[in-house]
Formats: C-alpha cells, structure tokens, sequence
C-alpha cells in the first residue's frame, strides 16, 4: 500500500537521513502558545537545538478529548493566554525565519473547520509547515482534507492504534504521508512507566500495510523507552513529558533548558539503540 505522492517534504526528507545513519527519531510535541507563543518559539528553537526531529505544535482547543490531564491543562493556559489557529501559523512563520526543523500541525478539525479548510492549508503552507495531524478525523471522513492539504504539498499524518483492525490499519496507511503515528495503548495521553508489552507484534502488523516511517506515541517519557523503540519503529513521539517540563518550569528559561535537556538524553538513547540494533541484525 503506497502513501500518496506528492513532493518529498521536509518530513520525508528527516525520515529518510535517520534512516541513512541507523538513529531513532525523536517527535517532540508542545501545545503551542502555553504559557505563550513567545515561549512556545524559544522552545522549539531550544528543541531544534537539542536535536529532535520533528516537532509537532498542538494548536490548543476547548474540548481535547484524546489528552490526558497534562495537555488538557496546557491547553487550558494556551487559551486563556489567547492562542489561536491564527496565532499559531504565525508562530510557524517566525519560526521558519530562523529555523527548518520539520513542523506539524497538531489539531483537533473544529479550529480548521472554522478557518475554513482551502484557507488554512493555503496559510500552513505560505507559513512554511510541513504537514498536519487531526486527531478526531477519520480516514473515511478525510478525503476533501486529504485532497485540499496534498495540494499544498503538506503531509496528512493519521493515528493507528492497538484497536485497528487489518482493514483500518490498511485505510489509516493509505491516506497517510510523511509518517505513520502509532498509538502505543489505548486511553488518553500521559506519561507511563513501561511500554506495553504486545508493542513489538502490533509495529510488525503496522509494518505489513506501509512503508512510511512509523513513530509510536502515547507514554513515552524515558530514555529506556527510546532504546526498546530503537530495534522496532522509526521515531518515538515523546509529548506529555515535554509539555510537564514546561508547567512545573520557574521560568521560560528554565523551561527551554528542562527541554532542551530532556531531548537530549532521549536522543541520545535513540543512536545506542540503533546501533545495538546493528550488532544483533
């Protein structure tokens, strides 16, 4: 099952170097404009730095119904801060004046809706982001948002989970570009000790239906987690424990450095783990 062609983005491009060097790639999501979009671009500057990959930017919604309490929180305070969709393309763009690390777009379809949906991928694009992730729209639902954001040249990521079946999984597949995000468990988001323990069988099965790059998601915290991910998925998507660095940070200083810090160590374990991948291939 291809993915749909269009030009390689910058996403594809980051896959395809990872892949090229044997390393695990880190996703890192923030809600963008928590506590405000000034710091949300410090972070992602110090994120960049710090090497992660890709970073998804959470636009901030009144009912995030996928988010554990963390996001939800963060949510929260970007919204009473008065981030918006609108804000947060612009915020793409300041990034983009300084800084090419792949961006998505993290959001639920209202706020996109809203804005009108030609308007917004005419907008993510002009601000120069990479691709987009809507987390309550279906694969079934999804062929005129398809369509309107692949003309821009941008990626529609989709979620798969534990729960999908062959069939979905081939659907989710299809309609998929840039990177598949796979939910490691079911629930909402948050941080968690282990990773379960069916991950490897349910990677395999993703694997049978794409040949996009896989990043798994939902509970990544520790460097521990990265270093297994290293022998199974592509990235690890590591959000709820970035976004808690930033509620319990004194300062936006101490926030970009906590952040900075945090992907640092998780990168790292993504070089041990794809080199210990090597010795036992």
């Amino acid at each position: 099952m291809t993915s749909p062609s269009h030009n390689s983005t910058r996403i594809s491009k980051r896959f395809s170097e990872l892949r090229a060097v044997g390393e695990l790639g880190i996703v890192a999501y923030i809600t963008a404009g928590d506590p405000s979009l000034d710091a949300t671009y410090k972070f992602v500057l110090a994120l960049a730095e710090a090497g992660a990959d890709v970073i998804e930017l959470g636009v901030p919604f009144s009912d995030p119904l996928a988010d554990g309490p963390t996001i939800q929180r963060a949510s929260e305070r970007a919204l009473k801060a008065g981030a918006s969709l609108a804000g947060v393309l612009e915020l793409v763009r300041r990034i983009r004046e300084t800084c090419q690390v792949p961006l998505v777009l993290f959001s639920y379809y209202n706020p996109i809706l809203q804005m009108g949906l030609e308007k917004f991928a005419a907008a993510a694009a002009q601000a120069g982001a990479d691709g987009v992730l809507v987390t309550d729209l279906t694969p079934e639902e999804s062929e005129d948002y398809r369509r309107v954001i692949h003309a821009q040249n941008l990626d529609t990521v989709f979620l798969a989970a534990p729960t999908s079946d062959d069939e979905r999984l081939e659907k989710i597949s299809a309609c998929s570009s840039g990177f598949l995000y796979l939910i490691s468990r079911t629930g909402v988001t948050g941080a968690k000790d282990s990773l379960p323990d069916d991950l490897p069988g349910l990677v395999r099965r993703v694997r049978r239906f794409t040949e996009l790059p896989v990043a798994v998601g939902f509970g990544i915290s520790l460097p521990g987690h990265v270093s297994v991910l290293g022998g199974l998925a592509d990235a690890a998507v590591v959000g709820s424990a970035l976004v808690s660095e930033i509620e319990k940070a004194s300062s936006i200083e101490a926030a970009s450095a906590s952040l900075s810090e945090r992907v640092k160590v998780l990168k790292e374990a993504g070089r041990r783990g794809l080199s210990r991948r090597e010795a036992t291939i």
